[in-house]
């Protein structure tokens, strides 16, 4: 698989990350959803500041120095995914491999252009007011990443405490909401680990 074909497969998967993303941001308020199929899967517009499946960083004093670090932390591996593919693409890595790596490096870009981007050019969303182009409710790499992806499939409120990052706050399991970047990482990386395991040994 050569360099120009994986980067039009980054292209691709990020361009659809973000139609998704930006469609839903100025549609939905913040907190509405769309019932796709009923008792299974819902769009459900939240917002999280940067962490996978809509988990949380914790801020220190009035500056969010945890969303910071995390994008930038992005950054440097999306550099360093990319050169590390390029040089397995030299050595003509497996097909798999390579796009696994190519599902890791648009999600990771997906998510970086929200923070990045999103609090430049969109007004803020709210459960009053859905955002609009043009409005600014934050400085650059501060915005908020988009998630709409919601599976409540089935309800169970007296769970184990060691399972709760899988439920939400009403019991619903598969609890966390997320977004196709974070779709693109996840199934990279247990595609990877099933399939692929032999080439990282």
């Amino acid at each position: 698989m050569k360099v120009k074909h994986l980067s039009i497969l980054v292209l691709v998967l990020l361009i659809a990350d973000q139609i998704l993303k930006i469609w839903v941001k100025t549609h939905f308020h913040l907190g509405e959803s769309l019932v796709v199929i009923p008792n299974w899967f819902q769009l459900l517009f939240v917002e999280n500041n940067g962490a996978a499946f809509g988990m949380q960083i914790a801020s220190v004093g009035s500056f969010d120095w945890g969303k910071l670090l995390l994008s930038l932390f992005r950054i440097v591996l999306v550099g360093a995914l990319s050169y590390y593919t390029y040089t397995l693409v030299k050595h003509k890595a497996p097909t798999g491999v390579l796009i696994g790596l190519a599902l890791i490096i648009a999600g990771a870009l997906g998510n970086i252009l929200d923070s990045a981007f999103y609090g430049l050019i969109f007004s803020a969303s709210t459960p009053a007011a859905i955002a609009e182009f043009g409005g600014s409710y934050a400085p650059c790499m501060m915005g908020k990443v988009v998630d709409m992806f919601y599976f409540p499939l089935f309800q169970w409120e007296n769970h184990p405490q060691w399972m709760s990052f899988l439920f939400d706050s009403n019991g619903y399991f598969f609890g966390p909401i997320f977004n196709l970047a974070d779709a693109y990482i996840s199934v990279a990386v247990v595609y990877m680990l099933i399939f692929q395991y032999k080439f990282f040994k």
